[in-house]
């Protein structure tokens, strides 16, 4: 078990590698000041860059780089480079134990179709990091208490909130936004309209491409979406044996790469990277690599094939999981596009890559949350700051909203 706590996380590191132990404190300093920089950069509206660069929005990426000279040369230029790095690369500047650099590389990986030794995964290794508050997940309360404190937050200020109410379009007149229609026929106007579904969603389904500029439609489809992540919930007579928190099956940095290789044939992998969460009788398996694209096969076929997989593999290590279980429920890459909404079953509403990031999340030119229907806005994963769930995007949008 690797502790949140540095001292103690070096005690759990011991049992591989006496220098690793000793180097892990400087890894995790290092990594929190990255993902400081990146949390910064993230609080940076983007520029329309490369063209319609107004001055005004340029001061903040002044700002950012001020906050980059800040953290000292050296720091500064390790941050960078790692941006581009792999998972591999970088993991190996600090570690020599396999154990060790494989559950990093593992974060780095998690909920992208990418592995280890592919450029860039040092990025999200830090943006992953950041949105953990460390190497694991950092416990927020209970599930639902999140969400429901946000909601408390939306009612006290007047808010109503309406479930059971799909969007199935935006109401465009003009390139200007007028409101939206519900699946029930119902049309609500407004003033004003942000969307936290994935900008593929948004434009090509909601807004409508008829609605939108030619070259801005081409690059809308041109966004790299590529889920590969199936979950695996048990509910359990709570006698599983898995300790409460985060377990990871990483093996090896090799065995996360073989993990993601199956994923570019279009197939599932047969040894695949898991990262399990407990809470009380739950557990919730993450699987990787399970492509929304399957080659020669389908989900109707191949997902209670995953539900197994997922359940064998994990109780090779916990021999009391299988005896334990009550109810399974299996979400796949094709689920979470037809009922969650996420195109390509797309966890991050677009993949995390040096290609889509800071001015080119969503697309270049559009990464201030505005888009070329007026009086309507982007707020979720798949915009500059997003990636997970961290606020960061949403929090901008209505930065620019207010102005």
């Amino acid at each position: 078990m690797i502790d949140s706590d540095p001292a103690k996380a070096a005690e759990s590191i011991k049992r591989f590698s006496e220098k690793d132990a000793g180097r892990w404190g400087e890894f995790v300093r290092f990594m929190d000041k990255a993902a400081n920089v990146l949390d910064i950069a993230y609080a940076t509206i983007m520029p329309r860059l490369p063209k319609n660069f107004s001055l005004s929005e340029g001061y903040g990426l002044m700002e950012l780089g001020l906050d980059l000279r800040l953290m000292g040369r050296k720091d500064m230029l390790n941050f960078i480079r790692a941006l581009p790095m792999t998972a591999q690369e970088l993991t190996e500047e600090y570690f020599e134990s396999e154990q060790v650099k494989a559950a990093l590389a593992s974060v780095a990986i998690h909920g992208s179709t990418l592995g280890p030794m592919s450029a860039g995964t040092g990025y999200t290794l830090i943006h992953n990091w950041l949105n953990r508050g460390g190497l694991s997940h950092v416990n927020v309360g209970r599930a639902g208490e999140v969400t429901q404190a946000l909601a408390d937050a939306v009612k006290a200020y007047g808010g109503e909130i309406r479930v059971d109410a799909e969007v199935v379009r935006i109401q465009v007149d003009m390139y200007t936004c007028k409101g939206v229609t519900l699946a029930n026929g119902e049309e609500i106007f407004a003033d004003t309209v942000i969307s936290a579904v994935d900008p593929k969603r948004t434009f090509l389904s909601l807004v409508g491409a008829m609605n939108l500029p030619p070259e801005f439609v081409w690059k809308t489809q041109s966004i790299k979406m590529r889920g590969s992540v199936a979950k695996v919930h048990l509910l359990t007579d709570g006698d599983h044996g898995i300790p409460e928190g985060t377990v990871v099956l990483a093996p090896s940095i090799q065995y996360l790469e073989k993990a993601y290789d199956a994923v570019k044939y279009g197939e599932i992998s047969e040894q695949p990277y898991l990262e399990v969460t407990t809470s009380g009788n739950g557990v919730s398996i993450h699987f990787q690599f399970a492509p929304y694209a399957l080659k020669n096969s389908n989900w109707k076929v191949e997902g209670p094939k995953v539900e197994k997989l997922a359940i064998d593999t994990l109780a090779e290590h916990f021999v009391n999981l299988k005896s334990s279980i009550v109810k399974t429920r299996l979400i796949t890459p094709q689920d979470l596009e037809t009922t969650y909404g996420l195109t390509e079953g797309d966890l991050n509403h677009g993949q995390l890559m040096l290609d889509q990031f800071l001015f080119m999340r969503p697309i270049p030119g559009w990464s201030n949350h505005r888009t070329p229907i007026d009086n309507l806005y982007l707020c979720g994963s798949g915009v500059h700051g997003g990636g997970g769930i961290s606020g960061a995007a949403g929090r901008n949008a209505a930065r620019i909203i207010m102005r």
